[in-house]
């Protein structure tokens, strides 16, 4: 091991910090939104907002996703590492995003309450109950790798592990978008995307969230997550 590098554990502060801060960001961006937006709170079919404003959210989303990678970018040289900082970055930034929103605003009224997820590459939503499901898998996996290459150099997730991991994250991201853009492509096809899709949505509520798909790509999931932790859990000549 080098010397010169820092034990994950001791790094792990200090990138949550920033991460909760990013989370504090974010909801303070929400609650100028919503002030301009929705003065009577926040509810589905979306308001319009000028295409400026639209443009400048999804730009400010690409700009989150950057700074979320560059904490890893910073602590580690090596890819996997830099993956595993990423998802706990993105994973408590994800979390505190929501508990400031409701120490400053009382909102989400419960786990069940849907929100407006993402804006790339198309609009997400669900029920916050699941986007805070998928932080807390972020943060297994980002702790299997980072336990698991204090033992080996070289640990990550096998094939096998990958494949499923990619899998169900796939079967989530259905669960997420394909309301959303089943609606788009019903009322306006050629703006599937960007800020005309936004405006396409001013009338769409959802209805359904597929809890059966979402559920059962967290239990796939979780198939890898308890063998990269068995197996990570060991010097490589102790196996």
């Amino acid at each position: 091991m080098d010397v010169n590098k820092r034990h994950w554990l001791s790094v792990l502060p200090w990138v949550t910090a920033f991460a909760v801060a990013m989370g504090f960001l974010e909801a303070a961006v929400v609650v100028y939104l919503r002030a301009v937006a929705y003065p009577d709170g926040f509810k589905f079919p979306l308001a319009p907002l000028d295409s400026k404003l639209v443009i400048t959210e999804l730009l400010r989303e690409a700009a989150t996703l950057v700074m979320l990678l560059a904490p890893g970018a910073l602590v580690s040289r090596m890819r996997m590492e830099r993956f595993a900082w990423f998802c706990w970055a993105f994973a408590v930034w994800d979390l505190f995003y929501y508990v400031f929103l409701k120490l400053i605003l009382g909102w989400p009224e419960s786990w069940l309450t849907w929100d407006v997820l993402f804006l790339l590459p198309t609009v997400w939503v669900g029920p916050v109950l699941a986007p805070c499901m998928v932080s807390a898998g972020l943060m297994v996996l980002a702790v299997a790798i980072l336990r698991g290459r204090e033992h080996r150099a070289g640990f990550g997730p096998s094939a096998w592990q990958w494949a499923v991991l990619f899998l169900s994250g796939a079967i989530m991201l259905f669960t997420f978008m394909e309301e959303p853009v089943r609606y788009l492509a019903a009322t306006a096809p050629q703006r599937a995307m960007g800020a005309p899709a936004m405006e396409a949505l001013n009338a769409y509520v959802p209805q359904v969230f597929q809890w059966g798909l979402f559920l059962g790509a967290c239990v796939l999931a979780t198939v890898p997550l308890v063998a990269m932790f068995r197996s990570g859990g060991q010097p490589a000549n102790k196996r």
